[in-house]
């Protein structure tokens, strides 16, 4: 029931917990519930057709717990983002977000993901992921969009084709 980190609280303790889940139930039917835990950035990877295409790491808004900080009359500040070469990326975290988009199918995911000192964490995995100008291309540039759309096209492709016979 969320985007961009909205619908997302945290709690400090059980009588929190209580009362943000209290609220959360006026606008939803299912609430997610998992473990906090802090790092000064998210992975996230761009799995298209059950291979990585991009790594981004977002950093968390200044002085906040998220990468985005929704303020007060819709305001929202962000922290910075940076993508490098897959190949560059930590193995460990490139496999986890793979292994995580595949039990879901061979579609387009954005695999958000925490690096921990006890290993590897996957937060969620996005069926409709951001690729944003001058961010989750930062690397690739066009060619990230070629890439994109060269599947979806090729896919299209297969269902023309297989209408016809």
């Amino acid at each position: 029931d969320g985007s961009f980190s909205r619908g997302v609280s945290k709690a400090e303790n059980r009588r929190e917990l209580e009362r943000v889940a209290t609220d959360m139930f006026q606008h939803s039917e299912l609430i997610l519930a998992q473990a906090y835990t802090y790092t000064e950035f998210d992975w996230r990877v761009g799995v298209l057709n059950r291979k990585p295409i991009f790594v981004s790491k977002y950093f968390m808004a200044k002085k906040h717990w998220q990468i985005v900080k929704h303020g007060p009359r819709g305001i929202r500040s962000a922290g910075t983002a940076e993508t490098l070469p897959v190949e560059k990326a930590p193995k460990n975290v490139v496999r986890t977000a793979v292994r995580a988009a595949n039990l879901i199918g061979d579609g387009l995911y954005g695999v958000d993901l925490k690096e921990t000192p006890n290993g590897i964490v996957v937060i969620e995995v996005n069926d409709n992921p951001n690729i944003d100008c001058g961010v989750e291309d930062q690397f690739l540039g066009d060619a990230l969009y070629g890439l994109v759309m060269r599947e979806f096209r090729r896919r299209l492709d297969e269902i023309t084709f297989a209408s016809k016979t």
